[in-house]
């Protein structure tokens, strides 16, 4: 297999270029939104539908040897609406689709339950990290909104924003880097020649939506605690990449 180039080139901020950071070694997906199409608080695995590219994406990482992992959440769990059992089978279909992933890591509360682990939060990019034994500096995080890339800061990691039209304005902003869809930021993380030049940053086209109904994440300030993320499978050895 091909070893993992250096993170680059992507947008960086309001039109500037990324500089190579070092050798990617995961990058870890935000689910709804990002992977496959939101659907909020689904507990409907035949509602699962991946985003254009998104099988070509996880695929070009695995043949770089690059782990890969999705980090959640899912206030679904703990508003009612859905079950962990629910997770856990629309999971499955999407491994099931475009996986398998090497991790998988959930956070099931709400946004005043004061967990650690919700994004914006990092507990779910650090525990992510640390069950695939890759140090949070040689992760990148992909997602839609911004607390998937603050998530990714704190975290230590780098973050590459995706905006679509749930994104708002100011979170395509605030980001350091930004890429107009999965393919593109997952071929730029690669260096891919393919590539005819840096991916434009900006908005997605048509706009912010007036909700967002999708489990985005708390703002950010929320207080701590201690409740571990809930993986929704685990290999018996974390640190070996299965032959």
């Amino acid at each position: 297999m091909s070893p993992a180039k250096p993170v680059g080139p992507v947008t960086s901020g309001p039109g500037g270029f990324v500089r190579p950071v070092g050798p990617v070694k995961a990058v870890l997906f935000d689910r709804d939104g990002t992977l496959v199409h939101d659907v909020p608080y689904n507990g409907d695995p035949e509602r699962v539908r991946p985003v254009e590219g998104a099988r070509e994406a996880v695929a070009l990482l695995r043949a770089r040897d690059i782990r890969v992992g999705v980090v959640t959440n899912q206030s679904g769990v703990a508003r009612g609406l859905i079950s962990g059992t629910d997770v856990r089978r629309v999971n499955r279909r999407i491994d099931d689709l475009l996986g398998p992933f090497d991790v998988w890591a959930i956070c099931p509360h709400g946004p005043d339950d004061g967990c650690h682990c919700r994004k914006p939060q990092p507990g779910l990019v650090l525990w992510a990290a640390g069950r695939i034994c890759t140090d949070p500096a040689d992760c990148v995080v992909v997602g839609d909104i911004g607390a998937d890339t603050e998530a990714a800061a704190r975290a230590g990691a780098h973050g590459i924003l995706v905006p679509n039209a749930r994104t708002r304005p100011e979170e395509t902003e605030a980001a350091a880097h930004t890429a107009p869809d999965l393919l593109t930021a997952v071929r730029s993380l690669l260096d891919d020649p393919a590539l005819d030049g840096p991916a434009p940053g900006g908005p997605a086209p048509g706009g912010p939506a007036p909700g967002r109904p999708h489990d985005g994440g708390a703002p950010s300030g929320q207080r701590p605690a201690t409740t571990a993320p809930a993986p929704s499978g685990e290999a018996p050895d974390p640190c070996r990449r299965p032959s």
